[in-house]
């Protein structure tokens, strides 16, 4: 199993979504979050007084997903939130051992 987790732009949200979803992905949590890499942020006047943004909003999704899930979740996720533009995130995959549907009790690939 493979947990995924992905860093987008906010608006691309319902899009990653709705791509998950139609490739059988539906269990995810989504947490607004905030940060910045090569995209480092902006300027910004606020009553006559500029300031520097350094940290942009962005959403943060994570979902498990069994091995063979893998490929087919990443791609959905690329060709959603793709705008071609700096900013639009990054995908961290990472191994998980162990799951448990804490209501059933049922465990790893049962659980997902």
């Amino acid at each position: 199993m493979k947990k995924v987790e992905a860093v987008i732009k906010p608006f691309k949200m319902d899009d990653v979504r709705q791509a998950l979803s139609d490739v059988g992905i539906t269990g995810m949590t989504a947490t607004e979050v905030k940060g910045f890499g090569r995209q480092k942020g902006h300027t910004e006047l606020y009553r006559g007084a500029e300031y520097v943004v350094d940290f942009l909003p962005k959403v943060k999704l994570e979902v498990v997903v069994t091995n063979d899930q893998l490929d087919t979740c990443i791609d959905a996720i690329t060709n959603a939130a793709r705008t071609g533009k700096i900013g639009d995130g990054k995908i961290f995959v990472t191994s998980v051992e162990q799951v448990v549907r804490i209501r059933t009790g049922e465990q790893n690939e049962d659980a997902i």
